[in-house]
C-alpha cells in the first residue's frame, strides 16, 4: 500500500525557486505514483513587492489554509507532511500556526527548506522556542550542506537530508548563432540584493575599459520597477550595451537564454539558498559568474563552471566577466563543464529520486547524514 502524503507548498506562481519546486513538484508523474499525495497550496502572495508584508488579506488567507488542513486532518491523517517552510517572520509565524495542528494530529513532519534566515533570529528566546519545537522529531531537508548553519542549533546533523533542486529539461536550441559580441544575461526577480545594480556597475567599468559586450537585463518588478532600471541605465550612460526586456516565461525565456554568452548572478540576498535560476542557465552552456552565498558553490563550480566572486565587489565581477568576454574558448569550456554538471546532479529526475527516497525514508535520524556531507554541530555553552 502507497503511503498517503499531504503536502504543504507553494504554487502555481513562477516568481519564487520554490513556487517552481512546488508546481514541479505537484505535477511530477512520478512522485504522484509513488504516493497517494494531497496538495494544500501555501502561497499567500503573487507579487514580489508585497513578500514578507503582512495585510488583512493575507491574513485572511493563512486562516482559510489553516482551514483547509485541519479539515485535511481529520478526513484522513496522512502517513507522512511534506511542508515547504518559510524561514523568516510573519510568514513562519503563519506557517507556526499549520505546524501546531499537524503536531496536535502526530503526523510525521519532513520540512523542505528553499530559504534561511533561523539564525538571523537567534537572540530572540520567543523564536527559539518557537524553532525547537517546530524542528523536534521531524526530518529537515536542505538544498545544499553549506546551509546547515543556519539550522544547527535547532537540527541535530542525523536529521539532516540533502535534495538539491532540479530542473527540467530545456529546449536548448544547440548549434544557434550567437552574435560576434558577447552577450551578459542576467534573469531573476529586480530586488536589489540580487545584484542587479553591482551588475550595471561592472558594465560601467567594463565600458570605460573599452570592452565589447552588451547585456540583457530580464525580470519582474521588486524593490525596483522595470522602469526605474531603465532610467537607472541611462543615468549610468549604458543605453548602447545594456537593455531591460521585462518579465520572460516560456519560449521567450528560453530565447533570452539561447542567445546569451555568459550568466550573471551577482547576489547578496540574505535569504538565497540556491540559486536555481544558476542551473538553468548550465542547461543552456553558459559560465556562470555568481557569488558565495548559501549553496551556490555547491552549485557553480569556481574556475570550472564559471566564476564566484565576493558579495557587491564590483571590480571582481567586472574582471571575471571581462576574462570570459575575451575568451570565447574559455566561455565554451565552462559553459560545457557546467552543463555536464546539470546533468549529473540537477535535473528534475535526480531531483524526484532524492525527494521519493527521503519521503520513503520517514523521519528516523540517521548518524550516517553527518559524515556523508560532513556536517557538524558546534556545542552549545
Amino acid at each position: 500500500m502507497k503511503p498517503d502524503v499531504l503536502f504543504l507548498l507553494h504554487w502555481p506562481s513562477a516568481i519564487h525557486g520554490s513556487s517552481i519546486v512546488g508546481l514541479s513538484i505537484k505535477e511530477s508523474r512520478e512522485i504522484n505514483r509513488a504516493f497517494n499525495t494531497r496538495y494544500i497550496n501555501l502561497l499567500l502572495s503573487d507579487e514580489v513587492n508585497e513578500s514578507g508584508e503582512l495585510t488583512f488579506r493575507k491574513f485572511y488567507k493563512g486562516l482559510l489554509i489553516a482551514g483547509r488542513l485541519f479539515k485535511e486532518l481529520v478526513r484522513r491523517r496522512p502517513s507522512v507532511c511534506y511542508f515547504a517552510l518559510t524561514t523568516t517572520g510573519a510568514a513562519f509565524l503563519k506557517d507556526f500556526i499549520l505546524i501546531f495542528l499537524l503536531k496536535l494530529f502526530r503526523v510525521p513532519l519532513v520540512y523542505h527548506l528553499h530559504n534561511k534566515g533561523f539564525e538571523e533570529r537567534k537572540d530572540s528566546f520567543f523564536f527559539r522556542r518557537l524553532f525547537h519545537f517546530a524542528f523536534a522529531n521531524s526530518a529537515v531537508i536542505l538544498l545544499s550542506r553549506h546551509l546547515y548553519s543556519d539550522v544547527a542549533p535547532y537540527v541535530q546533523p542525523g536529521q539532516i537530508r540533502i535534495c538539491p533542486n532540479g530542473v527540467t529539461a530545456a529546449h536548448y536550441r544547440n548549434g544557434q548563432e550567437k552574435e560576434d559580441i558577447p552577450e551578459i544575461l542576467f534573469l531573476s526577480n529586480l530586488i536589489r540584493a540580487k545584484g542587479v545594480e553591482v551588475l550595471l556597475d561592472a558594465c560601467l567599468l567594463l565600458k570605460e575599459r573599452n570592452c565589447s559586450f552588451r547585456c540583457t537585463l530580464a525580470g519582474g518588478d521588486g524593490d525596483i520597477s522595470g522602469m526605474e532600471l531603465v532610467e537607472l541605465i541611462e543615468e549610468k550612460g549604458l543605453s548602447a550595451q545594456v537593455s531591460y526586456v521585462g518579465c520572460k516565461f516560456g519560449e521567450e525565456k528560453e530565447q533570452v537564454f539561447s542567445a546569451a554568452s555568459i550568466f550573471a548572478f551577482p547576489t547578496y540576498y540574505k535569504a538565497e539558498t540556491f540559486g536555481l535560476v544558476n542551473v538553468e542557465a548550465m542547461q543552456y552552456r553558459l559560465p556562470v559568474v555568481s557569488t558565495f552565498e548559501g549553496g551556490i558553490p555547491d552549485v557553480v563550480e569556481d574556475g570550472v563552471t564559471g566564476f564566484l566572486v565576493p558579495q557587491r565587489d564590483v571590480v571582481s565581477l567586472a574582471d571575471k566577466l571581462e576574462v570570459l568576454i575575451k575568451d570565447e574558448d574559455l566561455r565554451v569550456r565552462m559553459g560545457q563543464a557546467g552543463y555536464r554538471k546539470y546533468e549529473k546532479e540537477f535535473t528534475f529526475r535526480k531531483f524526484e529520486s532524492r525527494l521519493i527516497e527521503i519521503l520513503q525514508g520517514g523521519i528516523s535520524v540517521s548518524a550516517e547524514v553527518s559524515g556523508q556531507y560532513g556536517l557538524t554541530r558546534s556545542r552549545r555553552k
